[in-house]
């Protein structure tokens, strides 16, 4: 019986061993710190046989789109940007508990269909240990499809992660926590193309100013503005505070709230029968 892998170098040593044993693989891509490793190792140990995809729609912040095509450049790997519609199927739209499951679908529907145009035997996703422990309906989206989790099926944790990133000179080691733009809205309420494009734009008012692990939560009328505590003293400044309003506002915002607790993914959710990443 194999002795499962335990240290860092092991994991990453069964991970390379998993993909090569694909033969060939898409690579569900966003440019966050699980798939840029992910794409990383499926490059080390598939070579050409790797494509890297990254579905577009509005639930993906521009400059998160825009930062995945210079990664895969960077890592040297072919990179397909296909126009997503998961906004298109109402099981999103309608922004139950089980949103994410409707997000996933879609984005595995493109990978397979992308693996079979360039005969490719699997498409694989960044899942890590850590995932099994929250409420993740996309991944009942991959079993259901065969998607694979190398990272997961190896047993990295998050900070084994970021800890074999760095160690690889990876840019995105440090990268803070981002989730679809979905995430920002509580469930139960709609949404739709204008509504994310809305909080996409938002959020770079914040990120232009310097703010790094952040979030704008949509509610109405009202954007919540929650901030990591490192980023707190920037928007005591009243200058700031002032301008980063007044910009939230002009994109229809009546007020502009400051969370009074620390973002942390998954604040939104808490409290209610279920959790998931935001």
């Amino acid at each position: 019986m194999t002795r499962p892998a335990t240290t860092l170098d092991e994991k990453h040593r069964h991970a390379l061993d998993l993909l090569r044993e694909t033969r060939g693989a898409v690579v569900a891509f966003s440019g966050g710190v699980d798939s840029t490793l992910l794409l990383r190792l499926a490059k080390d140990a598939l070579g050409e046989r790797c494509i890297a995809l990254t579905t577009v729609s509005e639930s993906l912040p521009v400059r998160e789109r825009e930062e995945a095509r210079r990664l895969a450049r960077t890592l040297g790997v072919r990179h397909l940007m296909v126009a997503s519609g998961e906004v298109d199927r109402e099981g999103f739209a309608a922004n139950s508990t089980e949103r994410c499951y409707f997000c996933k679908s879609e984005l595995f529907d493109r990978c397979f269909a992308a693996a079979a145009e360039f005969a490719l035997p699997v498409v694989v996703y960044g899942a890590t240990a850590d995932d099994l422990g929250d409420h993740r309906p996309g991944m009942r989206s991959a079993r259901e499809r065969g998607a694979r989790a190398p990272l997961l099926d190896a047993g990295f944790g998050k900070d084994e992660i970021r800890t074999l990133s760095r160690r690889l000179g990876l840019p995105t080691w440090d990268k803070p926590a981002m989730a679809c733009l979905s995430s920002r809205f509580p469930y139960g309420t709609r949404i739709t193309r204008e509504r994310l494009t809305t909080v996409d734009r938002a959020e770079n008012v914040l990120r232009s100013r310097g703010f790094r692990d952040l979030r704008v939560r949509f509610h109405g009328d009202t954007a919540r503005i929650e901030l990591g505590e490192s980023d707190w003293p920037r928007l005591g400044d009243p200058v700031v505070r002032a301008a980063v309003a007044e910009e939230i506002r002009a994109l229809g915002f009546r007020y502009v709230a400051i969370d009074l607790e620390a973002f942390r993914s998954g604040r939104l959710n808490e409290g209610g029968p279920t959790r998931s990443a935001g």
